[in-house]
């Protein structure tokens, strides 16, 4: 019966979801995963009071990884990203208050979470174990959206007690410009790139290698539609990987602009790379990556969007604000996208600061 349960969930058939509940509890009152679905149930009919002490009491009594990540993220979705500031930080700012943003939390050392998750606590009024989860022990964790001028104040609170973290306005984002690269032209002395604007000009781009600060590097699944049989036997249309779209972002710092290579766009036959003999074009794209290794050994490479992606599940909404410049052909937008586009502006902002 609680399979049943979760797919109403899945289907955001609560009134089913509500009824099944009920015959669970009165069979297994104790068991955690009723006690959490009827958080679930709390939560999305707007009683936050009662959901976030059905989490908290779950955080503290079981063992079960899958039940505490679940259970922390309903604490996510409610104790950790309501408004509960310290009077420190009470008054918001005016000026810029209509601007989205994003906050982001970096990477905390082992032998640092203890005291920082304390900190964190402290500031987002959490408890110290949740707090202590919810800081990442790798790459980035996107921990809020919202009003810049709101996440701007949070930020500096966080930062006050020693919690690594940065904050960006989606205008500052946007004011990034992406070039889509067709080929090298040339690779030597300087580089040549035949690209595409904003608007979806084609020209050309010539510079040295030694402006280019930094690559970022990141794989997007390419989805299929198949039917299969879903909740009450219903045939359901849903997603299924079909392939990986592989990208590479050069950021040229000084000149405000990212050169966007993607391994199904970029033209093998034309240009300085069209003598290399490949079967395949991963073959192709693995030799311009080892091209671009040569050229620019200087630059580091951000390849870490796969543990950044994993946290933003929950921002769906805003990510879709997001302009993402990927152009996969996908039936419908993924998030996924637009959060490898947060990734590399944000590296990009980080370098330029």
């Amino acid at each position: 019966m609680l399979d049943q349960v979760v797919a109403a969930f899945e289907h955001q058939d609560y009134q089913t979801a509500s009824q099944l509940l009920k015959e669970l509890l009165k069979r297994s009152p104790q068991d955690p995963w009723v006690q959490f679905y009827v958080g679930r149930l709390q939560e999305v009919s707007g009683k936050a009071k009662a959901a976030e002490g059905i989490y908290r009491q779950l955080l503290k009594s079981q063992t079960n990884p899958k039940l505490i990540a679940q259970a922390r993220q309903g604490l996510q979705r409610l104790g950790g990203v309501r408004a509960s500031k310290p009077q420190a930080i009470a008054v918001p700012r005016q000026a810029g208050s209509a601007n989205p943003g994003f906050l982001i939390l970096s990477a905390v050392a082992h032998e640092d979470r203890g005291h920082l998750g304390q900190c964190f606590a402290h500031v987002t009024n959490l408890d110290a174990y949740t707090a202590k989860a919810l800081l990442p022990s790798r790459g980035w964790k996107l921990y809020r959206a919202g009003a810049f001028a709101e996440l701007q104040d949070l930020g500096e609170a966080l930062k006050a007690v020693g919690i690594p973290v940065f904050w960006a306005a989606a205008s500052e984002l946007e004011a990034i410009q992406i070039f889509q690269v067709s080929h090298f032209s040339t690779l030597e002395p300087n580089p040549v790139v035949v690209c595409k604007n904003n608007a979806g000009q084609l020209g050309s781009l010539s510079f040295a290698w030694s402006e280019i600060t930094q690559r970022v590097e990141g794989v997007l699944p390419i989805f299929s539609q198949v039917v299969e049989l879903g909740y009450r036997d219903r045939p359901e249309w849903k997603d299924k990987v079909e392939d990986y779209a592989h990208f590479c972002d050069l950021h040229l710092s000084s000149r405000r602009c990212i050169l966007r290579i993607h391994d199904s766009r970029y033209n093998f036959k034309q240009g300085a790379l069209a003598s290399f003999e490949a079967d395949t074009i991963r073959q192709r794209w693995n030799h311009l990556l080892t091209c671009l290794t040569q050229q620019i050994p200087q630059a580091p490479i951000w390849s870490d969007f796969i543990a950044f992606a994993e946290t933003v599940d929950d921002f769906t909404v805003p990510l879709s604000r997001l302009k993402p410049q990927l152009f996969l052909s996908r039936a419908e937008d993924c998030y996924l996208d637009s959060a490898f586009h947060l990734y590399s502006t944000l590296a990009f902002l980080k370098k330029s600061a």
